[in-house]
């Protein structure tokens, strides 16, 4: 009896896995295997930063605000508790970008907390 080859069905799963390895170097390419784990690995480590950005980007809003409120002789959680107890809507992204790009802006708003 003639042994079966695995044949279409195999062969697009490997297409599948091979064309997300575009871009690795030797075996990590060519042999199946190893690019089978490296691509898990690589699929994994892309979900985990996409969450480690946003961890990144809000420390940095916050290290902007705290930069801008330290020159007006505040700390950042003085400035963020009164803010919220007026009830001001802005986030730390917009504020963070009114504190690097605009002092007077971030002024009025310091300002308009106290």
């Amino acid at each position: 009896m003639s042994r079966a080859r695995r044949g279409f069905k195999a062969r697009r799963r490997r297409n599948r896995i091979r064309k997300l390895a575009k871009g690795f170097h030797f075996d990590r390419r060519t042999k199946f295997r190893h690019t089978a784990e490296t691509v898990k690995r690589a699929l994994h480590n892309r979900y985990k930063g996409r969450r480690l950005l946003k961890r990144d980007m809000r420390r940095l809003w916050i290290i902007r605000i705290a930069a801008a409120a330290e020159l007006l002789g505040d700390s950042y959680s003085k400035f963020m508790g009164t803010a919220k107890k007026k009830g001001m809507q802005i986030n730390r992204k917009m504020l963070s970008d009114i504190a690097a790009t605009d002092e007077a802006g971030f002024k009025a708003i310091y300002a308009a907390t106290r």
